[in-house]
């Protein structure tokens, strides 16, 4: 059910079937969006690349401190925008044909800790099972019942709390790109994800080569000190789609891909710049709905089909922030995330 069109919270006694013919219809009606123009695509990739050199070149070169971390902001969001591209790409909404696109992002995955069969893999299986609890961080961050949280040991209470802690999204660089994207899944499986360990090399090799050309603010400022704003900004929007105060955890029976992408996928409302530098994931309910549309007609979408007009909605203002940080736990009898104060209060 679609927040504004229909009740707020799922209806246990609507059929799975029932909520598919609904779900079709919608995915159906999306159909008309997912076309993707090769030139206008190739020329946003483009101009994205060429901009963050730009940028990255100036944070390399820039005599005075503030304009070198001037240009590293800049490159920062301009890599978070280059990965929305390659998550397009992957998702096949974008330059689906292009030998020259599927050679350039590969490259790009290795150099940017995204390696393509690690990223590919943990990213399915997100979007397979969003909206669904889960005690493990494979391709998204774990949720459990607030019944659940009071029965876990306190050395299980400490690992689900530190896995959602706020400083695993500070530090992103290292805990999501270098160790779970990357490390992780080399470690647990080395022969199949061999291209995690050329990741490891590429990222590695040319943090060195800019240290032997430049020294360490070379090094820092050019890729350091981006890649670790760009990671602290793509682990929050990444998370805040998927923890915030109002979504709903559907029950494992009525569980459909349309129904979570429309629950417990929000629309992050920012300005005209921001989704310019996001790429548009913003509007993450609709991606859900469909990956096949292309970042740069989420807006489209949304503005022509009624249904999708009236999502679940967060910002970026410190208030909802927060309450994405604190909707830890999904409450089954209350039906809404809540706490973990909420849910020690809830105890007998």
């Amino acid at each position: 059910c679609v927040r504004g069109t229909a009740p707020t919270h799922y209806n246990s006694t609507m059929t799975a079937d029932t909520e598919d013919r609904a779900g079709r219809a919608l995915l159906m009606a999306t159909h008309a969006y997912e076309t993707d123009s090769p030139n206008r695509s190739a020329w946003l990739v483009a101009t994205t690349v060429a901009l963050m050199l730009l940028a990255l070149t100036g944070a390399g070169l820039a005599s005075h401190w503030a304009a070198r971390s001037a240009c590293s902001l800049l490159g920062a969001l301009l890599m978070v925008r280059l990965f929305i591209t390659y998550h397009d790409f992957m998702h096949g909404a974008i330059l689906r044909e292009s030998r020259l696109a599927t050679a350039f992002f590969h490259l790009y995955g290795w150099v940017a800790l995204t390696p393509a069969r690690a990223w590919c893999k943990s990213h399915n299986f997100h979007h397979g099972h969003v909206g669904q609890l889960s005690t493990t961080s494979d391709g998204a961050f774990p949720l459990i019942t607030a019944q659940m949280w009071r029965d876990a040991s306190p050395a299980a209470r400490l690992k689900y709390r530190a896995s959602r802690h706020p400083l695993i999204l500070v530090f992103g660089y290292v805990t999501v790109f270098f160790y779970s994207i990357c490390l992780e899944p080399l470690l647990r499986d080395p022969k199949h994800h061999w291209d995690s360990a050329l990741s490891l090399l590429a990222h590695g090799g040319l943090l060195a080569l800019l240290w032997m050309l430049g020294g360490f603010q070379m090094a820092f400022f050019v890729i350091l000190l981006p890649m670790m704003l760009a990671s602290v900004m793509g682990s929050y929007l990444f998370f805040a789609q998927h923890a915030f105060k109002r979504m709903t955890i559907l029950p494992e029976k009525s569980w459909t891909f349309y129904g979570a992408a429309l629950q417990s996928s929000s629309y992050m409302k920012l300005n005209r710049v921001l989704r310019w530098f996001t790429g548009n994931i913003g509007y993450h309910h609709i991606h859900h709905l469909n990956v096949r549309i292309p970042f740069y007609r989420l807006p489209e979408a949304m503005a022509g089909i009624k249904e999708l007009q009236s999502p679940i909605t967060i910002t970026l203002a410190p208030r909802d922030i927060l309450d994405c940080f604190r909707a830890c736990l999904w409450d089954e009898a209350r039906g809404r995330m809540v706490s973990y104060r909420e849910a020690n209060a809830l105890t007998g």
